[in-house]
């Protein structure tokens, strides 16, 4: 995706067949597990409204209301994961790898921290989801983390003769056929973006002016590009990463608007640009400013398989890929090991006349 691709950016069903779908969400609600019991995992239940509650968040931003089919297909979806979580809740008590309370706390704030109480309260209110439902979410989410990473993660070893193997397999994918850029960016636009969580966001081209130049007198004086980017850049996407864009080839580059291109060109690596105006090259309208900092250039050609940053690369590539299948066997065991009654499920299949 070039620079300037990150700015420009259900179905109808047969009626009976979506009435049947719809009976079905209604009927499991008071179905073999009782009312509002859509599954059971080891006896414990999970409630129809838990699944609605996270059916909402899904949903709350979809420009047209989700319904039919694809309505009771997402709650399928949602319920089984719950239910994969829960099995692996009930294993991490076992193993007494229960989230604290300060564990939750901890990542709460560290999930605050980039925005003010309001912008947080709101981000929440966006979501459909409570103060409370959001620490439970992330009580169950780091303790997933630790099960998988006691279980999985931590036996995992990649040897230096399986990075070898690799490097000789895949020896082309190591050869860089023009340079490549690896780019970072803070950006402010003239129209408010509601996508964008930052302080201060410009309403108009004065503000985004002032905002923009507040924000290069602060990196002149020393301030950390990648900080300043989590706080003030106006990107929704890369402001997350500190402003990162990874690499972009040179070839990349010649598609993005003359002044960005001009202006990485003449950057030496640790080095950031000025104030550049942001133009769509295909139109040529003005779309805001950015200053955009070139973190790193690798030239063209062959990397060997002593480069240390090669090797770690592969590394974490055959880390990433066992690690997936590890994941995926390991849900499928525990899976089996657990006693599972999908009532939602059942229903659907009886009310289509697949099962009696």
């Amino acid at each position: 995706m070039s620079l300037n691709q990150r700015y420009v950016r259900f179905h109808t069903f047969a009626a009976a067949f979506c009435v049947l779908l719809i009976a079905a969400l209604v009927a499991c609600q008071s179905g073999q597990g009782g009312a509002d019991v859509m599954a059971k995992v080891n006896g414990k239940k999970i409630l129809a409204s838990e699944v609605d509650k996270y059916f909402r968040n899904q949903t709350a931003q979809s420009p047209q209301p989700v319904a039919g089919e694809q309505a009771v297909s997402l709650k399928l979806n949602i319920l089984r994961e719950l239910i994969d979580n829960e099995i692996l809740m009930q294993r991490a008590q076992k193993l007494g790898l229960l989230a604290t309370d300060d564990e939750v706390n901890q990542k709460l704030n560290e999930i605050k921290a980039p925005y003010t109480p309001e912008q947080f309260d709101q981000r929440l209110k966006e979501r459909n989801i409570s103060l409370d439902d959001f620490k439970r979410d992330l009580r169950r989410s780091i303790t997933v983390d630790k099960v998988i990473n006691k279980e999985i993660t931590s036996k995992i070893n990649v040897t230096d003769a399986d990075i070898t193997s690799y490097y000789n397999a895949h020896k082309p994918e190591f050869n860089l056929i023009e340079p490549q850029y690896h780019l970072a960016q803070i950006v402010v636009t003239p129209v408010p973006n509601p996508q964008a969580r930052v302080n201060d966001k410009a309403q108009n081209d004065t503000d985004a002016k002032k905002k923009i130049q507040m924000i290069l007198n602060r990196l002149d004086s020393g301030e950390d590009f990648a900080s300043i980017a989590m706080k003030y850049s106006e990107d929704p996407e890369s402001a997350q990463n500190g402003g990162d864009l990874g690499f972009t080839p040179e070839s990349g580059l010649q598609r993005t608007d003359p002044a960005t291109r001009d202006a990485v060109m003449k950057l030496k690596p640790g080095q950031y640009s000025s104030v550049i105006q942001i133009q769509n090259p295909q139109n040529k309208q003005f779309m805001g400013y950015r200053i955009v900092k070139l973190v790193a250039k690798e030239p063209a050609g062959q990397r060997e398989l002593n480069d240390p940053r090669v090797q770690q690369a592969i590394r974490d590539q055959l880390r990433d890929r066992r690690e997936q299948l590890l994941k995926s066997a390991y849900y499928d065991v525990i899976r089996d090991q657990a006693k599972v009654e999908n009532y939602f499920a059942e229903q659907i299949l009886k009310d289509n006349g697949l099962t009696k």
